[in-house]
């Protein structure tokens, strides 16, 4: 009996010692962004403020959030899809951006390079290879060595990030990294939040600036709002100096004074949140659709008569730029737990 006890008291210390490791491992490799990285530099292109300019936006679940997936995080059952299934999802992803070439800008979230939960495929690069006209950016917002859940199959290393395509050559891009995060050890093992800025010269001498965003999901609010603090000021402070501004993303949040359909709740991990009305000064322009959701709760497969939806998904525009049309598009989330939205804007002269 005290051999058992023995070896049981010493089996359970190993595996304390590993833990440890693995803590201190983590600790060392995670991956800490500076406040703002350049990502490229150019002359750039210019462009004229006397066209219609078209913008798509589309978180596209690292390519493995499709009809079929019960998200073990949102309180599903599965951490992956199959590489069959994965595959079939990009390949619709590609299908429905390739087609659309009146589109100036793409706007994408969790985009892979490198990860287990996508099968190693690299949906950046597919989508640039198919995109050859476009130039192609990538900010990483989430970038680690070993994610340890769930426990009966690990999410394992994680490369992705967010991706933005535009048919202009911007002057500048740069991650600028939103402030806060979960408290240690949690905060090892998920997204360092930020948000992509691609600037280009305009005919009449000023900025246009594109913004690729995507907010905290799983937190009680409070990383949300100091995001949204950190925004507010970036934007105001452009605007000021006389430039364009247009930011689209996954905001994990809905539209300010949005219907009772889009009322705040609490959704397992998620905590649905609403844009504060008076977040930025009325001129500015939120850009959102209702007919058709943006985005499903995937804890189960989906389904249309019981799966929650909502929209998170949106532009918000400065007030010197106009919108004239923007739609979500009903996939029926057959690639992603999200969908796209489209946007064509004008220049306010």
């Amino acid at each position: 009996m005290k051999k058992f006890i023995k070896s049981l008291g010493l089996m359970i210390l190993t595996l304390v010692m590993l833990f440890v490791v693995f803590l201190v491992y983590s600790t060392l490799a995670d991956y800490k962004p500076e406040p703002i990285e350049p990502i490229a530099k150019s002359d750039g292109a210019v462009v004229n403020v006397y066209d219609t300019l078209h913008v798509f936006n589309w978180n596209i679940g690292y390519t493995g959030l499709g009809d079929d997936m019960s998200f073990f995080y949102d309180g599903g059952e599965k951490m992956r899809t199959t590489k069959e299934r994965t595959l079939k999802n990009l390949d619709g992803i590609v299908s429905q951006i390739t087609t659309r070439d009146s589109i100036h800008f793409f706007l994408l979230q969790e985009v892979d390079r490198h990860s287990r939960r996508s099968y190693k495929i690299n949906a950046f690069d597919t989508l640039a290879k198919h995109l050859a006209a476009y130039q192609s950016f990538f900010a990483l917002n989430y970038k680690v060595a070993f994610v340890p859940v769930p426990v009966s199959n690990p999410m394992g290393k994680v490369d992705g990030g967010l991706a933005s395509y535009s048919k202009f050559q911007p002057f500048q891009v740069d991650r600028y990294a939103f402030e806060g995060n979960f408290a240690w050890p949690k905060g090892l093992f998920l997204l360092d939040r930020c948000f992509m800025v691609q600037r280009f010269y305009t005919s009449n001498g000023k900025e246009l600036l594109v913004i690729n965003t995507h907010n905290s999901a799983y937190d009680d609010g409070t990383l949300r709002k100091k995001q949204m603090e950190k925004m507010r000021e970036f934007l105001l402070e452009e605007y000021q100096k006389g430039n364009y501004v247009l930011v689209g993303g996954d905001w994990n949040q809905n539209p300010p004074e949005a219907g009772a359909e889009l009322a705040e709740s609490k959704e397992g991990h998620l905590t649905r949140m609403r844009i504060a009305s008076d977040f930025l000064p009325d001129e500015w322009q939120w850009v959102y659709n209702t007919n058709v959701p943006s985005n499903r709760m995937i804890d189960e497969v989906y389904n249309p008569e019981t799966t929650v939806t909502t929209v998170i998904d949106f532009y918000l525009l400065s007030p010197n730029l106009l919108p004239v049309f923007s739609t979500n598009v009903n996939l029926n989330f057959k690639h992603s737990d999200h969908q796209p939205v489209l946007l064509s804007f004008v220049f306010v002269h």
